[in-house]
């Protein structure tokens, strides 16, 4: 008998996370990568946004007037798609992270499925409309540079390289 894979790579037992005391490299820069990121997923979800525009324009019009509702939702809807494909997926980083390097974790090690990364977007957009960059200062007080959303959901932001043990 084999042994396959399984389906859903957080069904895997989390292998234990080194802890930012025993390993400090993990976490070293993360706070400004994740700014650039952040600037480059939010590029993303608006160039995803202008392109679903006219697409939705033409489904108003074929549905009389009924498409045209979405208007209001789409960058939200688009923005939580898009991190929870990207973060919720085999890498577990949004296209700005991987572009700076970084990788998401839950607490334990596993990497987040969709939900996970679905929350995380909302609790994001919901703490920067509310707290605007207030939100960064938590990080800088936290051993495992962790903002509000982060400590909410239980998620890390490591260095991918360092994590691989490329560095």
């Amino acid at each position: 008998m084999t042994t396959s894979a399984p389906l859903y790579p957080a069904a895997q037992p989390p292998r234990e996370f080194i802890d930012p005391l025993v390993e400090p490299r993990l976490y070293d820069g993360v706070l400004g990568r994740r700014v650039l990121a952040f600037c480059v997923d939010f590029c993303v979800a608006v160039t995803l946004t202008a392109i679903a525009i006219p697409i939705v324009g033409v489904l108003g019009l074929l549905t009389l007037g009924l498409g045209w509702l979405v208007y209001p939702f789409l960058f939200q809807a688009i923005a939580i798609l898009y991190t929870g494909a990207t973060l919720g997926g085999d890498r577990a980083a949004t296209w700005g992270m991987r572009l700076t390097g970084l990788t998401c974790r839950i607490w334990h090690g596993a990497k987040p499925g969709f939900v996970i990364a679905a929350a995380h977007v909302v609790f994001l957009y919901m703490s920067v409309t509310f707290l605007t960059p207030f939100i960064l200062l938590v990080g800088l007080f936290t051993r495992r540079k962790q903002l509000l959303h982060d400590l909410v959901l239980g998620t890390l932001f490591v260095d991918r390289g360092t994590l691989e043990g490329r560095r």
